[in-house]
């Protein structure tokens, strides 16, 4: 392992423990306010198709946005696991109750009839992440499946944090992909990278 992986390591360390010291009631406003927040956009209200992540028990709701995309007549895509290729790809969704189920991981994910969409389609994807900086840099869980997936993307490509999720600086690696905008409950973050 290299230095910057071991600092990967122990940042991701440092940020789990902090997330959970998060309270139910803490994440509920943290997804309210990140929903708010991200529907003013420009970036969102130009988006004919958007790919939103199911969240995990301990970062902030965002499900409200699929039903808000489908009513105001986006394309949806969401992330599906595959097992045989042990990596994640994105599929459309018509209708949450009849195209999604809980999959791999006890995630969220559109069923296997759903129609396997391209990154490079999308307008909007909102990407998940244990911490951010402001230049774009992420720090994901450590298996690497966005960086993946976002190194065939098209679109604008939107980390999503808490405030306390920005940091002065994320170590990076030559395969970690960057986001160009962060939300969070209180700010909207154009990125800014060195050139």
């Amino acid at each position: 392992m290299n230095e910057v992986s071991e600092q990967k390591v122990m940042l991701r360390r440092e940020l789990r423990a902090r997330l959970r010291t998060i309270d139910a009631a803490e994440l509920l406003r943290a997804g309210e306010g990140l929903r708010e927040r991200l529907v003013q956009q420009s970036e969102w209200l130009a988006a004919r198709t958007v790919m939103l992540f199911a969240s995990m028990p301990e970062e902030p709701d965002l499900w409200p946005l699929a039903e808000r995309a489908l009513a105001e007549g986006r394309r949806l895509v969401l992330p599906r696991y595959d097992r045989d290729a042990g990596v994640y790809g994105v599929a459309e969704v018509r209708d949450l109750t009849r195209d999604v189920q809980v999959g791999s991981f006890g995630i969220r994910e559109p069923v296997s009839t759903c129609a396997v969409w391209s990154l490079n389609q999308l307008d909007l994807v909102l990407v998940p992440g244990l911490g951010f900086d402001r230049e774009g840099h992420r720090l994901g869980r450590g298996k690497g499946f966005y960086d993946r997936m976002l190194s065939s993307r098209r679109g604008t490509a939107c980390g999503v944090a808490m405030d306390w999720q920005i940091l002065p600086a994320i170590p990076v690696e030559p395969h970690d992909q960057h986001v160009d905008c962060i939300v969070t409950p209180s700010r909207w973050l154009a990125v800014t990278r060195r050139s």
